[in-house]
């Protein structure tokens, strides 16, 4: 690996540019692995990129992870809360927090993310879920199941 990766068009050398998920309920996203497996950091960083009017699943985890919106402008649904995003700013999305986030139609969304090496895996919303979600009428307009 080398020290210094050359940036261009949001993409970095000797980084693949990976899909999200397999399958999934979401449109349009795509991801790069920047940094990790590093003992002295046990940490993740990675680049998403949602194509404009796409979105990332709806979901929660046990563990928090920390964005920084490096391109574009968009949503996010946040612990119940929606948000609007430009770039650079920072989103804290705490455990066991549903969030999603989703591009403006006519711009694509990049954000960065940190999350720790050892992590569980998402968890997708029951129909239970979804029905407790959607009381709040602004988050049933927001989400993309």
């Amino acid at each position: 690996m080398s020290l210094v990766r050359q940036f261009k068009n949001f993409r970095w050398d000797e980084v693949d540019l990976l899909a999200y998920k397999e399958g999934g309920p979401y449109r349009g996203v795509t991801r790069q692995i920047l940094f990790e497996g590093v003992p002295e950091l046990p940490s993740q960083w990675r680049y998403f990129e949602v194509e404009g009017g796409g979105h990332s699943t709806l979901e929660r985890h046990e563990h928090l992870h920390n964005v920084l919106i490096l391109r574009g402008r968009g949503r996010c649904l946040v612990d119940g809360l929606i948000y609007e995003l430009n770039e650079h700013d920072l989103v804290h999305v705490p455990k066991l927090s549903w969030h999603q986030f989703r591009a403006a139609e006519d711009s694509p969304l990049g954000f960065l993310c940190l999350v720790a090496d050892e992590r569980d895996r998402p968890q997708l919303p029951t129909e239970a879920d979804l029905i407790v979600l959607c009381k709040n009428k602004a988050v049933a307009d927001f989400i993309r199941p």
